[in-house]
């Protein structure tokens, strides 16, 4: 198998930087048709469940070869040798972000830092995921809400040594404060003022995901749905900034 290597994971330096546009396609002629439209005006792409599978590997592999990052979002959840040989797949893909379930515990976590730590990936957990609210987390067994679980979580993901984590915008302040600096905040849930919430529950805008301490936003259909996605991509950086 042939490493793509791209450059080391840094903290976003410009408001564009912070941008990931999320590929939330069913085939891969649509997300390259964007990906070309936003080619050097935001700082990544999301490649997620649906696209890869459909697609599979060359999803990551043609959005790398335009010399673009990928965020592969595809929150590997298993026995740790499990996740440790799927993160290491990523890793040769050339993914610069590649996620996984803090729920794994710490052991998976570990596994998973220790095989990304040859490349240059940032390896970050999902803590809870935006769609679920205290009554949803309850229903699945868990004692308590997203409240209480996503810094819990995110805890252990410091602990096991990974780069960051996933959060909804609503949880970042605290976890900022809690964590530091050097921590990567990762907030899907964002909508720009006046969209639609869909199937969010604790989301935000962009200004307000940023101020409250989130390093990188992730916009899916308020970018990909738009009739001019490059409008509506800039007009989120011109809020971030």
């Amino acid at each position: 198998m042939v490493r793509v290597t791209m450059p080391q994971m840094t903290r976003p330096q410009k408001a564009c930087d912070r941008l990931i546009v999320a590929l939330d396609f069913s085939s891969l002629d649509e997300a390259f048709s964007l990906v070309q439209k936003l080619q050097g005006r935001v700082g990544m792409f999301k490649v997620g469940k649906e696209l890869f599978t459909r697609e599979g590997p060359a999803a990551v592999r043609q959005i790398v070869n335009l010399g673009e990052r990928v965020f592969l979002d595809l929150k590997f959840h298993d026995i740790p040798n499990t996740v440790a040989r799927a993160v290491e797949a990523a890793v040769s893909l050339g993914a610069s972000l590649i996620n996984v379930h803090a729920s794994g515990g710490r052991k998976m976590m570990q596994a998973a830092a220790e095989a990304a730590s040859g490349g240059n990936p940032a390896v970050i957990a999902v803590t809870v995921l935006t769609s679920l609210r205290d009554d949803d987390a309850r229903e699945a067994g868990f004692a308590s809400g997203p409240e209480d679980l996503v810094p819990r979580l995110a805890r252990l993901a410091l602990e096991a040594g990974l780069d960051g984590v996933v959060a909804a915008p609503t949880d970042a302040a605290r976890l900022r404060r809690e964590l530091g600096s050097d921590f990567l905040i990762v907030t899907p849930g964002i909508r720009p003022a006046g969209s639609t919430k869909d199937d969010q529950a604790r989301i935000a805008t962009p200004a307000e995901a940023v101020r409250q301490g989130a390093d990188y936003i992730v916009v899916g259909r308020p970018i990909t749905q738009a009739a001019d996605p490059l409008q509506a991509a800039e007009a989120i950086v011109a809020e971030m900034e």
